[in-house]
């Protein structure tokens, strides 16, 4: 008679014959763990993805609500490291526009290398203006990277008015000239209700400033859109740099924010 052979489970009948018992195989989920459902990843699902943890000092406070708005930065000229810091005042009036995009070449032992030169202006109409430039093999990478290094150079510019100084201000308050390349661009002063007197490039620029009314004059190469719109850009720019008798008054010197806020920078950030 043949000999009697015990019966086995399926967990035991799968460990003993290289099956795919139920138990005793290793199947999805089961033996050490590393199916998708249980044992949750590598702990990546408790963080948000878009989470900003700021890496400079300014960033930290801005963060922590310590700053109250971008003039305080630009009265102690402090110097803007991240993007970030420039989103979380202006995020929701902040609008970007791409000026130019043009291919540059160089040429190497296999032929040419091309890649694409970005020129993107950001601005929130309320004075405040920032020009980026960025060279990448893409153009949605030099996009990008134009748009960080614009929200990287805003600037403050000051407007003013023409003649009789009622309601808000419209126009550039002095003539201010910029200069990139051979392209020379001077801003003058214009009544309300002029407009924007520019190239459509120009006029943009000069509309995501806040600037409602003024003439420009601009000489040399203007065709070479990048040095162009740099030039009307450093125009805007400058507006802050000349005296005028309406700022003659004696300023108190206050603390810098560094200053103000020493004990909260120095205690260690929890990351």
């Amino acid at each position: 008679p043949a000999p009697l052979v015990p019966k086995m489970s399926e967990g035991e009948a799968g460990r003993g014959r290289g099956g795919f018992g139920r138990d005793g195989g290793r199947g999805r989920g089961g033996g050490r763990g590393r199916g998708r459902g249980r044992g949750g990843g590598r702990g990546r699902g408790d963080r948000e993805e878009n989470v900003w943890v700021p890496v400079t000092k300014l960033g930290r406070l801005v963060k922590e609500g310590k700053i109250g708005s971008m003039e305080e930065i630009f009265l102690f000229s402090l110097p803007v490291k991240e993007a970030e810091i420039i989103d979380f005042f202006l995020k929701d009036k902040l609008q970007d526009e791409v000026m130019k995009i043009m291919p540059v070449q160089k040429q190497s032992s296999a032929g040419q290398r091309t890649r694409f030169k970005a020129f993107v202006a950001v601005g929130d109409g309320a004075g405040h203006i920032g020009l980026g430039v960025k060279c990448s093999s893409e153009v949605a990478n030099a996009i990008r990277g134009a748009i960080t290094a614009a929200k990287l150079n805003v600037a403050p510019v000051r407007r003013g008015f023409w003649g009789r100084m009622s309601g808000l201000p419209h126009t550039i308050p002095c003539k201010v000239t910029g200069k990139c390349g051979s392209v020379r661009v001077r801003l003058i002063p214009a009544p309300r209700g002029t407009g924007l007197v520019s190239s459509p490039a120009g006029k943009k620029l000069l509309h995501m400033a806040g600037v409602t009314d003024c003439y420009t004059s601009a000489c040399g190469h203007t065709r070479t859109m990048g040095n162009f719109i740099k030039a009307l850009f450093y125009a805007l720019r400058s507006t802050y740099g000349y005296l005028s008798p309406e700022l003659w008054a004696d300023m108190p010197l206050l603390a810098t924010p560094y200053q103000e806020h020493t004990d909260f920078l120095a205690k260690k950030q929890i990351k």
